[in-house]
């Protein structure tokens, strides 16, 4: 027999259910914690942890939240990455017999959240699962939306996949190898990810015979399925009223959209920063969306551009039609503005989960529905009359709404007052009696006043007792007879009458009427309006489409963007081409504007010059040019002529993965071998400085051959460079050009002009830009003098002929053709096939013989030692 208490019993019972989640246990005001959640609970959330009594003298440790402020508790576990199972009492305390019911009315985990408090309103919130071993197949829900994706890839397509997508939980098998990238993972059993069992769910789903329909197939796309599978069943599980709104999977294939890596979102500062909390993403610079949906499906467009140019002109279309039509635009974004999260509003109608005041809300945004039709009306591109023809103003669903619920229906169904008046003959006949029973009690007052003469009677009200009539201590002498004594004050009595309880009768009669009436009544609404969620979504979808572009083109015009012209040729011509976020933090007249062409002759720049003269910002501002203009933005720049890239990859900067055991060397490697075995002659490759993490000669050589492979690969080409020395293959391959960014010298100062043109730099101007630095003046003056006397020693380096000359004597260049030399012509004159054994020790004699004479300087391979002497070097 069990020792605990009913409620603790009750407790442990719901929580053996419920092992991997912490169980918010409903009891009164607040949700409570038991036993190891209490303790891990209160941790996680700065909770007091107190004990409860548990029979006897024995007491388990015990915390609790308040149920009114349960969702920011709900929150911080969330972002703790913890579960949260909700167990509400499921029947009044005032009428259970025995313990009251309780269970589990939700699961609330950080990728299945549907509150909009738990949400940020600019992303997605995705739950994943994965299955396979490479390939891999990924399956993807935002249950907030109904948004369904499905792809299939490698293995390094999946991290970057994970790292597009930021779930916010990720279900794996439980006998799979671990994730890389500090995913919240959630392990299920591995028999649940299963292809067939993917198509069952498919079909029961979404009603269909066959999921070919979906674009997939049971054969090939088998462990994309199994990802699908496995998906479906835990939104199910934990979610078993919040699928129905799941819209059809789109498939996710290489070659409709462009693949960028986590690389490349990074080093472009696409949606994030590279110092977070500091600077401005490409996406904070362009969305000036007024929806939310708007603003998730910008940003889902930036992470995946398009590789088609019939799509990406239809786009660059609508956003120049937007653009010339300032007063259509201007009067389709205030609109957009009135119109709510239509998408979420949708899920949680689905769900059952939206209360009087997000009908109302969904209501008021349909009603701005017309009127954006109507400011498309002189459109005239197909991308806008496309979306403006399919546009469900879903007028019926409106009306539906404003015709039920009061204008000023209150924020939960318990509070009554939802149903407007007019709806419901019975219901305003219930309220009538109700209204005139209320007016009766109050003219009580004034009816018992006269009665007794007391004046200072009145009729009161409170949950405990109900109606009651209140007499001063003063005046109790004239209390009449019929008054029955209820409750006594200090200075005053309360009393009851067989009438006053008759017409309170009525109105508590007409109440509980009156909630059970509006409740069914709501709920009717709300089955009404969710059997239309379909239609809401594509509505929702059509919206955000015409936010995004007019977004874009609000953008354009502010910035002065002009229309890229996209070419099929493999060229990147850009005129006038400025960094869209940099040009926002400076300045507008301070930002230099430069060329760039990169076309047939000239398929690889090599740019050279000093740290912060600008050719980062070169480089970033290409990259971003182009993946603007196939998302279908406007670009920076007064020309741009733009052949299609199939990839941007960059490589900027460098860091150690200490979590991986990799060395700043080898992420340089590890990402330039990514570059070389991926780019083809229509990729835009982007690189600032490779093979700085090992010694000179090395990072040169490796460098050197680099570009040589970009240039063979024919991949467009931009690399930033301080070696010097690369400036040499412009003469070796014809493809190669090399150029610089200006700096100009005032005696010891440097300019940085920012402007990039012909000609390869000879000077990094290190010292100048330590003294910038703020590196003591001490240092930097001893710097300069270091400096002097290594461009005047005996390795000189004081220009790059002088240099090349002077370590040329000592050993063999590698980017200088070997000039006519005995030795070598005589040894290669040499067979050594065809060579006794005394041949070839006489030709070696022979060799070191006319090295000691061809040498012009036998000294050159001496070296001094401390004592003045010389020994062999």
């Amino acid at each position: 027999m069990s020792q605990n208490t009913p409620l603790i019993q009750q407790y442990l019972d719901i929580k053996a259910r419920h092992p991997d989640s912490l169980l918010f246990f409903r009891v009164g005001d607040f949700y409570e914690m038991f036993f190891e959640d209490a303790e891990e609970g209160s941790g996680l959330l700065g909770l007091t942890l107190t004990s409860r009594n548990n029979g006897g003298t024995r007491h388990v440790p015990l915390a609790g939240v308040p149920a009114k402020a349960v969702n920011e508790y709900v929150l911080r576990l969330l972002r703790a990455g913890r579960r949260v199972a909700i167990c509400e009492q499921l029947e009044d305390a005032s009428e259970a017999e025995g313990i009251v019911r309780r269970d589990v009315v939700e699961i609330i985990t950080p990728g299945t959240v549907l509150e909009n408090t738990l949400l940020s309103a600019d992303r997605n919130n995705y739950v994943a699962a994965i299955a396979g071993t490479g390939p891999f197949g990924v399956a993807a829900v935002d249950l907030s939306t109904g948004e369904f994706e499905v792809s299939l890839g490698d293995a390094g397509a999946l991290a970057d996949d994970l790292a597009r997508l930021e779930p916010s939980e990720l279900l794996l098998p439980d006998n799979a190898d671990a994730v890389d990238g500090g995913w919240l993972v959630t392990r299920r059993p591995g028999w649940k990810f299963d292809a067939e069992l993917g198509v069952e769910h498919l079909r029961d789903r979404f009603g269909v015979r066959s999921v070919e329909g979906f674009g997939l197939d049971p054969e090939d796309d088998a462990t994309s399925l199994a990802a699908v599978g496995a998906l479906l069943a835990y939104l199910e599980e934990v979610r078993p009223a919040g699928v129905e709104h799941l819209r059809h999977p789109r498939i996710e294939r290489r070659g409709s959209t462009m693949y960028l890596d986590e690389m490349t979102r990074r080093n472009l500062e696409l949606v994030e920063t590279l110092r977070p909390g500091r600077g401005v993403t490409l996406l904070g610079l362009l969305d000036c969306t007024r929806t939310a949906m708007g603003g998730r499906l910008l940003r889902r467009r930036l992470l995946r551009p398009l590789l088609d140019r019939a799509a990406i002109e239809d786009r660059l279309d609508a956003v120049g039609e937007l653009l010339e039509a300032g007063d259509v635009r201007r009067e389709l974004r205030a609109r957009l503005r009135e119109i709510r999260d239509l998408e979420r509003l949708a899920a949680r109608v689905s769900a059952a989960r939206a209360g009087p005041r997000e009908f109302l809300g969904l209501g008021e945004s349909l009603d701005a529905l017309p009127h954006v039709l109507g400011s498309l009306a002189p459109a005239t591109t197909g991308g806008l009359r496309r979306i403006g023809d399919g546009l469900d103003t879903l007028e019926d669903v409106r009306e539906r709404i404003s015709t039920a619920l009061s204008p000023d229906a209150p924020a939960a169904l318990r509070d009554g007052g939802v149903i407007r008046a007019g709806y419901s003959e019975e219901l305003d006949e219930i309220r009538g009696l109700r209204e005139n029973a209320v007016e009766w009690i109050a003219g009580m007052q004034v009816r018992e006043r006269e009665r007794t003469g007391i004046d200072s009677l009145k009729v009161g009200f409170n949950k405990v007792f109900g109606y009651y009539l209140e007499v001063t201590k003063a005046k109790l002498d004239r209390v009449p007879d019929d008054y029955i004594r209820k409750q006594t004050l200090t200075n005053a009595e309360r009393y009851l009458t067989p009438e006053l309880k008759e017409w309170e009768a009525r109105v508590v009669g007409a109440d509980e009427e009156i909630t059970a009436l509006e409740t069914r009544l709501f709920h009717e609404l709300r089955v009404a309006v969710a059997a239309e969620v379909p239609r809401i979504q594509e509505t929702a979808a059509r919206i955000a489409e015409l936010d995004t572009l007019a977004a874009l083109a609000e953008v354009a015009e502010r910035n002065e963007y002009v229309r890229p012209q996209l070419t099929d040729e493999p060229c990147f011509e850009i005129r006038g081409g400025r960094h869209p976020v940099v040009e926002q933090t400076a300045e507008r007249e301070s930002f230099i504007p430069n060329d760039v062409v990169l076309d047939d002759t000239l398929r690889v720049m090599i740019v050279t010059g000093p740290n912060m003269a600008g050719k980062s910002t070169v480089l970033r501002q290409v990259g971003l040019i182009a993946l603007m203009a196939q998302v279908g933005s406007f670009v920076p720049a007064v020309r741009a002529r733009l052949g299609l890239c199939d990839r941007v990859f960059t490589r900027v900067g460098a860091s150690d993965s200490l979590a991986l055991g990799m060395s700043t060397f080898m992420v340089e490697m590890t990402e330039t071998a990514t570059i070389l075995n991926s780019a083809t002659e229509r990729s835009l490759v982007l690189l600032d400085e490779i093979g700085r993490g090992t010694s000179t000669y090395d990072g040169v050589s490796i460098a050197w051959a680099v570009t040589e492979r970009l240039h063979d690969i024919g991949a467009r080409t931009i690399f930033a460079t301080h070696y010097h020395e690369l400036v040499g293959l412009e003469d070796e391959l014809e493809g190669v050009g090399a150029f610089n960014v200006a700096v100009r010298e005032r005696g010891n100062e440097i300019v940085f002009l920012h402007r990039l043109q012909a000609g390869g730099s000879d000077r990094s101007y290190g010292v100048h830009v330590a003294r910038l630095a703020g590196l003591p003046p001490e240092v930097v003056g001893r710097a300069a003098q270091i400096l002097r006397e290594l461009e005047n020693g005996p390795y000189g380096i004081g220009s790059r002929e002088a240099g090349l000359a002077e370590r040329a004597r000592d050993q063999l260049s590698l980017f200088e053709r070997a000039s006519a030399s005995p030795v070598l012509e005589r040894l290669a004159e040499l067979d050594p096939n065809h060579m006794t054994p005394l041949e070839a020790l006489s030709a070696l004699a022979e060799l070191r013989a006319m090295t000691r004479t061809d040498d012009p300087s036998e000294a050159g391979r001496k070296a001094t030692n401390r004592d003045g002497g010389a020994v062999d070097a």
